[in-house]
């Protein structure tokens, strides 16, 4: 690739990632969103995190790691069953790394 190439590149998708983040900025209220479409975009970032969370929690090396040695999951439930019984954001993060930690300091 020439230097040109790789420079158009560049800017191809640095006006891609603009445009379709400032799409709904640019137009606010002009556009109306269906009301399905409003309440599914509601999960978008609880759907994230959990993209972000689950492969860390569920593998180990690449390979799933569903057993009791996995540290992560271990605190990753203790976490959720925090969460589902306090609805308290910070008890919960409390609670999962201080679980994960001491398993790892424990083990």
């Amino acid at each position: 690739m020439s230097e040109f190439e790789i420079w158009a590149v560049i800017v191809g998708l640095t006006a891609v990632t603009v445009a379709t983040r400032s799409f709904f900025l640019a137009l606010g209220d002009r556009i109306a969103l269906p009301e399905r479409l409003q309440h599914g975009l509601r999960f978008a970032p609880a759907c994230a995190l959990a993209a972000l969370v689950a492969p860390e929690v569920l593998t180990a090396g690449g390979a799933p790691a569903l057993a009791f040695d996995n540290f992560r999951l271990l605190a990753a439930a203790a976490a959720v069953l925090t969460m589902l019984a306090t609805r308290s954001m910070v008890a919960t993060i409390v609670v999962g790394m201080g679980a994960f930690t001491a398993l790892r300091l424990l083990a």
